[in-house]
């Protein structure tokens, strides 16, 4: 029996813009129908983690306990709505993932999955995500998640980013929804306090978190977007627009950053972890928004950036958390 290879790139860590590519044969990837690997891979597990941390974020900050079994069961309905956001927008995006070169090797591109396969399972993680959610918790934090999955797949992926440079932009806050969903599932309430409460603060940090992040990355994979005809900033408006983007965006993310605890959300744990933390961000941020790149550029600055904010966004919320505690 022919051994089926391991999954790399894209393919084996399910988020964009973590690995290289390795574009597998034609020939090869229909010799070997898709298995379990195949459809993780269609959910996006890295991006997924994020979204499933800041949901369970969320919830632990709420001021309503939640009974354990259900705080579970309400993560995991998260987790299977992000993994049905994932595998619907490999299917939208099967022919943009084929013409680039870090993407080309998910299971659909490469040919080990066929595409009624991928739509199917997006669709019936979706519907069952949020079900779930409903009878476990509340239909408050089920609605939420069923409109933050129809943002990322009718907004953002069918509108908004084949169409507009600003596309994460506004796209952002379908992955800024999770700790919003995460509150309501252990409140029952999402809009109580509106825009000032704890949750929608998370929500804006996120949302204004996403366009320097992506930005970034979008600098140093510029030529797979271009070959596959995403209207991203670089494309659209060129490097240095990108750039001064990058550096403005950073601005209005710093302020909903320490804004938790300007609002008296949070205490002094939060608040210092966030000044620093915000204060390297800044830093990295203007490094990349006033310069230019020159032939044979690595991109180092680029990628510092966007590897500190995942990094940034994962500590910030853990503080959050870690503040609550500690002052109960």
């Amino acid at each position: 029996m022919t051994e089926r290879p391991p999954l790399t790139g894209d393919a084996a860590a399910g988020s964009d813009g973590y690995a290289t590519m390795t574009t597998a044969s034609p020939s090869a990837s229909l010799a070997m129908p898709a298995d379990w690997r195949d459809f993780l891979a269609l959910t996006k597990p890295r991006v997924m983690s994020l979204a499933i941390f800041t949901a369970l974020c969320g919830m632990l900050v709420a001021p309503v306990a939640i009974h354990p079994v259900l705080g579970f069961t309400a993560i995991l309905a998260i987790a299977l709505g992000a993994g049905a956001c994932g595998a619907l927008n490999q299917w939208l995006e099967v022919d943009v993932d084929g013409a680039m070169r870090r993407t080309a090797s998910r299971p659909l591109p490469a040919g080990r999955m066929e595409p009624q396969a991928a739509l199917h399972f997006g669709v019936g993680l979706g519907v069952f995500s949020v079900i779930l959610l409903g009878m476990a918790t509340n239909w408050v934090a089920a609605a939420v998640l069923a409109v933050s999955i129809l943002f990322y797949i009718v907004v953002y992926t069918i509108w908004l980013k084949p169409r507009t440079p600003q596309n994460i932009v506004i796209g952002g806050a379908a992955g800024a929804f999770p700790p919003v969903i995460g509150w309501a599932a252990a409140t029952g309430e999402a809009a109580l306090g509106w825009p000032v409460s704890l949750p929608w603060l998370l929500f804006a940090l996120i949302f204004l978190w996403t366009p320097p992040h992506f930005w970034a990355l979008s600098l140093f994979v510029r030529t797979d977007y271009q070959r596959a005809g995403i209207p991203m900033l670089p494309v659209v408006a060129g490097e240095t627009a990108t750039r001064r983007q990058i550096f403005l965006y950073t601005i209005p993310m710093a302020l909903s950053a320490v804004a938790p605890w300007a609002f008296g959300h949070t205490g002094a744990l939060y608040g210092v972890t966030a000044s620093v933390l915000t204060a390297i961000f800044l830093l990295l941020a203007t490094q990349v928004g006033f310069r230019r790149s020159v032939e044979g550029d690595a991109m180092k600055p680029e990628k510092r950036l966007f590897a500190f904010s995942i990094l940034y966004l994962f500590i910030l919320f853990a503080a959050v958390v870690a503040d609550a505690w500690i002052l109960t």
